[in-house]
């Protein structure tokens, strides 16, 4: 198994570094590397990578500013020099923070951390149920029980197979940011799908197992062609 993994930071010396340590990881694929951070944002909401190894402290955008702006966020490696933002990085739900200058040992053991986490959130079984604020109480969503997310204004409306849908005052950015994207795909700026209810794209709408009928906008049709392309 192989991890698709994007490094951005500003520096050529240090993506040249991160390089060199994933040519000795057979489970990386190391798909692109950018030292300009907006162009990196570009790519990963097109591509999809699974890891992003980024620099915080940067001049063109703050590594951190960037990750909260991903439409659909990989698993995170912060890199940076200085001690004191660790604890905003670790905030994002970052899988670990390297302080630099790393070691070839501590990059592996970050990257273990990543596949790690991979291979649990893509394993339908093993997926963590998240907890969402709904009707004044914490109510839990395990996550094969989840059709489709729709975005209501402020809220979200989760709808399930086993149950009523749920609503939860929650943007779909941040609910996406919550769920594997092997497991999840986002079709429209109000719908987010579970990729196992998909059964059929005809034109710009799709048919989930339900029968019913989703449309899908132009800007997120190649992610989903990408998603259901035959292999």
């Amino acid at each position: 198994m192989k991890l698709s993994a994007v490094a951005i930071d500003d520096e050529p010396l240090a993506l040249e570094i991160i390089k060199q340590y994933c040519t000795q990881i057979s489970e990386i694929d190391l798909t692109q590397t950018f030292d300009n951070a907006v162009a990196g944002l570009e790519y990963i909401n097109s591509q999809r990578p699974s890891l992003l190894v980024i620099d915080i402290d940067m001049p063109d955008i703050n590594g951190i500013d960037l990750v909260s702006q991903l439409q659909l966020r990989p698993m995170i490696i912060f890199t940076t020099a200085y001690k004191e933002f660790a604890l905003e990085g670790f905030e994002l739900e970052a899988v670990d923070y390297l302080l630099k200058p790393f070691s070839f040992e501590r990059f592996e053991k970050a990257f273990q951390k990543a596949l790690s986490k991979y291979q649990i959130g893509n394993t339908a079984g093993d997926m963590e149920p998240i907890f969402v604020y709904s009707e004044y109480r914490m109510i839990k969503i395990d996550l094969q029980n989840i059709i489709y997310i729709e975005s209501l204004d402020d809220y979200i409306k989760i709808h399930l197979t086993n149950s009523k849908p749920v609503m939860t005052l929650m943007s779909l950015k941040k609910i996406a940011a919550k769920l594997p994207p092997k497991k999840f795909i986002r079709i429209h700026r109000s719908y987010i799908i579970a990729t196992d209810h998909l059964t059929s794209l005809s034109g710009r709408k799709i048919k989930l197992s339900t029968g019913f009928e989703l449309p899908v906008s132009e800007s997120y049709l190649p992610d989903v062609l990408t998603k259901i392309k035959p292999h």
